[in-house]
């Protein structure tokens, strides 16, 4: 290669790279970055699905989490033992949830079935009284309905000792 190129080959260079740095930055500043979405037909998988379900109850929006629960859903909890439907979903009106953290996320997939086991930090009130401080270890069975996903069963360990 003549050497009398080179210098042109880097001035061409120098500007292709000050084009692109021109034009693709911006773009980055244009169009904003989109939040995960909140709708329930988006979630993919067990984790989606808590997510999902932890976005209502914080948000206490209870119609849509009624949509996503069973008639025949059953909840176990060490402070009130088993809860139907309706008794959980007056028990987690009394849940003012301030901020939570889902953590140590398993699932797995049997057919039309997920079951998920996860532990969750809560910051808020529970009928008035703080939350506790420690993880809460829980399950939940997801079933593939006609309706769409629906919790049909619910455990909660209580706090971990540490």
């Amino acid at each position: 290669m003549p050497t009398d190129r080179i210098p042109a080959m880097k001035n061409r260079l120098a500007i292709l790279t000050l084009l692109s740095t021109t034009l693709l930055l911006p773009a980055c500043a244009v169009w904003r970055e989109h939040p995960a979405s909140s709708k329930w037909t988006d979630a993919t998988g067990g984790e989606g699905l808590e997510r999902s379900f932890w976005r209502e109850v914080k948000a206490k929006r209870w119609n849509e989490l009624e949509h996503h629960i069973a008639s025949n859903y059953i909840a176990l909890t060490p402070e009130e033992g088993r809860l139907d439907k309706a008794a959980t979903l007056a028990h987690l009106q009394q849940l003012q949830l301030d901020d939570y953290t889902l953590g140590d996320l398993q699932g797995e997939m049997n057919s039309d079935t997920f079951v998920v086991t996860y532990t969750v930090m809560m910051h808020g009130t529970f009928a008035g009284q703080p939350l506790p401080s420690e993880p809460v270890r829980m399950m939940t069975v997801w079933q593939k309905q006609s309706a769409g996903w629906m919790a049909i069963a619910h455990s909660v360990q209580g706090p971990e000792k540490k």
